[in-house]
């Protein structure tokens, strides 16, 4: 129901190289592009763009693809955080970038879909023009989770205090036109409350501010919040996907067993700026679907309540343009789309 640019020559004597630059000045140029051609991709540092600060659900998860990435293709994976604007400025940045297949970026439900149909022609990049999908990374619930003075150790108690204090309790999103902030509008608009939404740069800030008791709620990823839940700091009353996730948070209800039809299950994949030669696409396709089996992201995956999920290019383009339509109905019914 969810719907938001990564020679070496070798030397040779003085005497040759002077005699061959007056001789055949061109010919120093034309042997350089022509290594630059042949050399085997990739033989350099990839950079890979997050538009999230360091520590959640989608930084967390950058990290150990990028390393697993750097593994299989022998050259660093380095991760550079750009948060900021719903994650329009690492999109931004990662659109201008070179497409040579050194730099790629964490594309999102948050940012490709829900902040364009939110912001519209403000943004500016194209998800569909300026991007070339490259693979689904995985996707994952959000846990509501809250503060442990808030007087409320259920959904149903939570929606009975919110009643009492119409406007009073508040709740923290990652930005306007992201998923938390669809999530958090979705439950407000469900259990006819009102809650004061509070958008912060990333989720390191809105945790803090949480867990400081300074926000009352959040819907948040599993990286971030479930550890907090497990050492007694945040208490957690739900998640927003369609199942239980039984091996993050046992017991724990889905929202939709509240409210039938309750469902915002955010996706996270790998983009490249577009122009990327398809043999990079297809290179960085097949060694994640490869990362991607590894025990690491597997056991990260069920212990955060996460799923990991692959996709060709083509089907991950597919997915993204479906998306953009039936979006913009989900938003509009709840509001989310409003200034």
């Amino acid at each position: 129901m969810t719907p938001l640019r990564f020679p070496a020559l070798h030397k040779i004597g003085a005497t040759v190289a002077l005699a061959l630059s007056c001789a055949m000045p061109f010919v120093p140029s034309a042997a350089h592009a022509q290594s630059a051609a042949q050399a085997p991709y990739p033989n350099r540092t990839i950079k890979f763009i997050v538009p999230y600060t360091p520590g959640g659900l989608g930084d967390s998860f950058a990290r150990a693809f990028a390393q697993g990435m750097s593994d299989r293709l022998g050259q660093p994976v380095v991760v550079e955080n750009m948060p900021g604007a719903s994650q329009a400025v690492g999109a931004a940045a990662a659109a201008r970038a070179a497409p040579d297949g050194y730099t790629v970026f964490m594309g999102t439900q948050s940012g490709f879909v829900l902040n364009v149909i939110a912001s519209g022609s403000k943004l500016n990049f194209d998800p569909l023009k300026d991007f070339e999908p490259v693979s689904m990374l995985f996707a994952s619930p959000l846990f509501l989770v809250v503060h442990p003075t808030v007087e409320a150790k259920s959904l149903q108690e939570l929606i009975a205090l919110a009643k009492s204090k119409p406007g009073k309790l508040t709740a923290a999103t990652i930005g306007e036109g992201t998923t938390t902030h669809l999530a958090s509008i979705m439950f407000e608009k469900r259990a006819g409350v009102d809650i004061l939404q509070v958008p912060y740069k990333g989720s390191a800030p809105a945790i803090a501010d949480l867990l400081a008791g300074r926000i009352d709620m959040m819907f948040e990823g599993g990286a971030s919040a479930l550890p907090h839940v497990r050492a007694g700091k945040l208490r957690v009353l739900g998640s927003s996907g369609a199942k239980r996730s039984e091996q993050a948070v046992p017991g724990l209800p889905t929202i939709g067993e509240t409210f039938p039809g309750y469902e915002v299950n955010a996706w996270f994949a790998l983009f490249a700026p577009a122009g990327t030669p398809k043999g990079a696409i297809d290179r960085l396709n097949k060694e994640i679907q490869e990362v991607q089996k590894t025990p690491r992201l597997q056991e990260m995956a069920l212990k955060l309540g996460a799923e990991i999920e692959g996709s060709t290019p083509e089907e991950l383009g597919t997915r993204l343009r479906a998306e953009l339509k039936s979006a913009a109905i989900v938003m509009k019914e709840v509001g989310s789309a409003a200034r």
